[in-house]
Formats: structure tokens, sequence, C-alpha cells
């Protein structure tokens, strides 16, 4: 299988461009760093997905090295949030631009090779919060719900061609998102960190979970039980969740 994957160079990107290696796929790994001291080692196109010009490259090295393509990976993305009066416009700009203008930008570089293939699957990292939507969160949950948003419409649009396309959805796991993290609300910023430090969950389990729901053609990868429980209460008790998100959000005030 021939893979391209954006933000490869550390995180889920690398633990998927390990394991999909590990078994024999072809991966393109791309990231906005190029080479150096990387979780998944050197970077094989440099990508930044806010760029139209990037991508159009990227395409380019696509068609020259294998003539085509069998799975995007739009896995670049940067962590944000912030309670509703503290988040500035400006983050929210930033944040939309990477998290979901990215994911936007590549699949429509790559949906007229899928359609002229007539094959072809995109797989869109999500969160938790695309699906679950905790208070102080509301650029993170935003941008995160309208991608779950965006590869449902994708599915149904690509399905007369035989393209498929899948959302990521785990809960927290142990990753150096926290990095690239900006954003006026040092509380919520706290409260994130801790709960990626205490994560059970490593890149490289979300990473297999992730392969095994590709392989069986899964629209909605809910990757770790932790993301499936949340998920469920929201479907099946949604007087408990909503008390519980209530409860969070309270919380967060108390803090302040």
């Amino acid at each position: 299988m021939r893979v391209l994957i954006t933000g490869a160079a550390s995180g889920l990107g690398a633990a998927l461009t390990r394991a999909l290696r590990a078994r024999g796929d072809e991966v393109l790994a791309t990231d906005l760093v190029s080479t150096g001291s990387t979780d998944g080692g050197d970077v094989d196109l440099v990508l930044d997905v806010t760029s139209d010009e990037d991508w159009a490259l990227a395409r380019e090295q696509v068609l020259t090295q294998w003539g085509g393509l069998d799975l995007l990976v739009n896995n670049a993305g940067v962590a944000g949030g912030g309670r509703l009066d503290v988040a500035t416009i400006e983050e929210w700009r930033w944040i939309t631009e990477i998290n979901l203008f990215g994911v936007v930008r590549g699949t429509r570089t790559f949906v007229p090779m899928f359609k002229e293939q007539r094959s072809g699957h995109i797989v869109n990292v999500a969160s938790l919060a695309g699906l679950v939507h905790p208070a102080g969160m509301a650029s993170y949950n935003a941008v995160k719900a309208a991608v779950v948003a965006l590869t449902e419409t994708t599915g149904h649009e690509l399905a007369a061609y035989d393209v498929k396309a899948s959302v990521v959805c785990p809960s927290y796991f142990r990753t150096n998102l926290l990095a690239s993290m900006q954003g006026a609300d040092t509380l919520v910023a706290g409260v994130v960190q801790h709960l990626v430090e205490s994560a059970k969950f490593t890149a490289e389990d979300i990473a297999a979970s992730v392969i095994a729901g590709i392989d069986r053609g899964e629209e909605l990868i809910v990757p770790d039980y932790v993301a499936q429980s949340a998920y469920q209460q929201k479907r099946d008790h949604r007087e408990t969740y909503d008390a519980l998100m209530r409860a969070q959000a309270a919380k967060l005030d108390r803090l302040a």
C-alpha cells in the first residue's frame, strides 16, 4: 500500500509510519520539519499543511515516486483551547488554519487523483473532542467536530468512485502534542497537560488500533476504550453526560 502521512515526525504520525513500514507498506512521511532527531526518523518530504504550494509539491512527489496513492492520512495538528472569554480570535484562526484547513487542503489535493484511480482511502485524524465536547476547549472541539463532519461528507461524496473515508477519534494519549499548544488560557493548558501525561495509552497503542480500523474499513475509528466509553455515554445516557460536562465546567470556574 502506498501511503502519505502528514505530521509524521513525532507522536501518532511517527507511530503510524513505523507500524505501516514494518508490515511492508510504502510510506511517504511528511512534516513541517525536515530531518533530525524525530520519533519516526528523518522526514521524507517537508510539508506545511497550511501551504497550497507544499501540497502541490507533495502531489507531484507521489506521482513521480509511485504514480498514484492508496492511503492519505491527514494527521498533522496542534493543541489548543481555552475558555470562551479567554481564548483570543487569533488563537481560533491559528488552530482552524492548521487542524481544519490543513485537512481540507490535503483532501482537495488528492481527491482528483483518487477519482481518476477509482480507488483510495482518506483517513483524517480528529479526536474524541470531535464527538464529546468538554468545557474550556471550544476551539479545539469545534475544529475536530468539523473534521468529523468533513470526513463523513467525503465518504458520501466519493462512494461512487470506490474511495473510502475514515475519521479517527482517540482520547488523550502520551505524545508531544503539547509542545505545539498555544493560548492565553494557562489554566486549561495545565489541565490538558495533566491529562496527556497521565494518559493510559501510547502513540503505538493508538496506531495499532487505527491500522486495524483502516483494514476493517471502519468509517468512524474510536481506537481506545476510554474514548469508546465516553462516546457511548453521550449517545446512550445524555442527561448523565450533560451533568458531567457541566460539573467539569464548574470545576474550571472554581480553579480560575
